[in-house]
């Protein structure tokens, strides 16, 4: 698996993290408030399973290079 970094945008980071602190940990980017949209989603790992996949989590806070 490849290593998982944060965004290198300080002003995406911030912008996510405050989203994350309104919406008690969920993506900010997601109108659900489900367990599937809490930071680090499920779509991400799933993502980060696959060697092939590099690229970033659905609210960009985080990438995953191959």
């Amino acid at each position: 698996m490849g290593r998982i970094r944060l965004n290198e945008n300080a002003e995406v980071v911030r912008t996510v993290r405050e989203g994350l602190k309104m919406t008690g940990g969920y993506c900010p980017c997601r109108r659900e408030r489900t367990e599937e949209y809490r930071c680090v989603c499920q779509e991400f790992k799933k993502q980060c399973e696959d060697p092939e996949f590099e690229g970033y989590c659905h609210c960009m806070l985080y990438y995953k290079e191959k």
